[in-house]
């Protein structure tokens, strides 16, 4: 079950809330969600369910005996299990085949459905049991707490990586006034809106141009096709964990912030302090600060950068696409850090600097193998074949919608959403200015209701709805 989808929009989260919100008793509620959730999950996952509840249990189980045994001992366990699991289901195939091709053996390939979302939750799980071992939190006893942690639906299968600290008190206890879960719903409402009319449109310009054969592209459909995924990536994601934390919100949660408007970014290195903050966090604290950080010198932190960049792209994916994605944007990383003129640029010139770098990036991020990655690169920079076949096809792609969201796009990626906070702030400054914030809210919430109304429509027409998260 997908957030963009009829049956979660009209019976799934509707009933679900209602019931949540009459429930007065918090451990009923508690109950409420964790059966809700996995519901949820195996809907679209009936097996793989029990994997997700058996990890769960080991790693609540893993807590408690840290408080009775040899605490590093256990922890140690509990990540060789995660990352075993991990390992199993998402890259024992890819280890095989990339075996099989250095040695030139013949090993048979085991051919293993990935579970959805074991990347998020298996690094919640993590986080947890080393949190309880820091003594960052304490352990929890009460096992349906930890499931409810792990499972709970709003940001089960795509994030944002939440940390039980930040949301252990509102398990034990939690409220949401009227003001607070409209407010979670206008922010559903455009997350929704993100995904539905913004990054299904990209999406399918993008398939175009990458389901292509090499030949037939040139400079212009190469960049429509690079930077139609560049939007669909970033409006697919980040209007999901818009999605999570709306949800969230409704249900008296309180998720961090996932993307802080990232294309604006100047450098690499603030693209990420703003993309999938969750994870950058997690790695941050988990592998880069425990591999020394940048307390050893330069050489060593720029080792340790890429050594996280390198495991950011293959938490992706099984795929050397994803593994070079990443040492990519590890290499940029390093080289603004030894190289100091970058940062010293003209601020337009670095935001080019920077998006070429992310959008080509994106592209070796999307390509099935590096072959089409560096052949689609190519096509980018030096595809000057302008024949009537190949401009044939870009001129098929650009339609009328896709330039209208295209450039909707660009807009909404910019920090459109702190300008009305702003707003609001502004207007509360002040009692005579009350009815200026009220007209604000008013139309806010009808645009968000007027969003909501065309979402459904596109739903209702069958348009296309992928979600490209779910497969990590």
């Amino acid at each position: 079950m997908v957030f963009s989808s009829l049956i979660f929009l009209c019976v799934f989260f509707p009933l679900i809330f209602c019931l949540h919100t009459a429930i007065p008793a918090i451990k009923v509620r508690n109950a409420l969600l964790i059966m809700a959730s996995l519901f949820f999950y195996a809907f679209g996952e009936p097996v793989y369910v029990f994997l997700m509840v058996i990890s769960a249990f080991l790693n609540y189980l893993c807590a408690v005996l840290m408080e009775k045994a040899n605490s590093k001992v256990i922890l140690t366990a509990a990540v060789i299990i995660n990352i075993g699991i991990l390992c199993v289901f998402k890259y024992i195939g890819f280890f095989v085949a990339t075996i099989n091709d250095i040695l030139r053996l013949h090993i048979t390939v085991p051919q293993i459905a990935l579970p959805i979302g074991i990347s998020f939750f298996t690094f919640q799980a993590l986080s947890y049991v080393i949190d309880v071992y820091r003594r960052q939190v304490a352990v929890q006893k009460n096992f349906g707490k930890v499931l409810l942690y792990i499972s709970f639906f709003p940001q089960l299968i795509a994030g944002p990586i939440v940390k039980y600290r930040d949301i252990a008190c509102e398990i034990d206890s939690r409220s949401v006034g009227l003001k607070e879960a409209a407010s979670g719903m206008r922010r559903f409402i455009c997350g929704l809106a993100k995904k539905v009319l913004i990054a299904n449109t990209m999406a399918v310009a993008a398939d175009q141009a990458f389901g292509q054969e090499l030949g037939s592209l040139n400079i212009l459909s190469a960049w429509i096709g690079a930077v139609s995924y560049t939007m669909q990536i970033y409006y697919d994601f980040s209007g999901y964990s818009d999605m999570a934390i709306g949800l969230g919100q409704m249900f008296g949660f309180h998720f961090k912030e996932n993307f802080k408007h990232p294309y604006s970014s100047l450098t690499i290195k603030e693209f990420w302090r703003r993309w999938h903050i969750s994870l950058s966090s997690w790695f941050k604290e988990y592998v880069y600060i425990p591999l020394g950080g940048n307390r050893k010198g330069k050489l060593r932190t720029g080792i340790n950068k890429i050594t996280v960049f390198f495991l950011t792209g293959l938490w992706h994916g099984a795929n050397w696409t994803f593994v070079v994605w990443g040492l990519f944007h590890g290499a940029f990383s390093f080289l603004e850090e030894f190289v100091p003129a970058i940062r010293k640029l003209p601020r337009f010139l670095l935001h080019i600097y920077t998006m070429c770098t992310v959008i080509v990036g994106f592209v070796i991020f999307r390509a099935d193998t590096l072959y089409q990655a560096f052949g689609f690169i190519g096509k980018m920079f030096a595809g000057c074949d302008f024949t009537a076949a190949s401009m044939s096809f870009a001129c098929q792609m650009m339609t009328p919608h896709l330039l209208v969201m295209l450039i909707a796009a660009v807009i909404g990626c910019g920090p459109v959403r702190s300008l009305t906070v702003r707003l609001r702030l502004l207007s509360k400054k002040e009692e005579k200015l009350a009815p200026r914030e009220n007209f604000v809210e008013v139309i806010l919430y009808t645009a968000a209701f007027l969003l909501l109304l065309w979402c459904i429509i596109r739903l209702s027409g069958g348009s296309y709805n992928p979600f490209i998260y779910f497969r990590f």
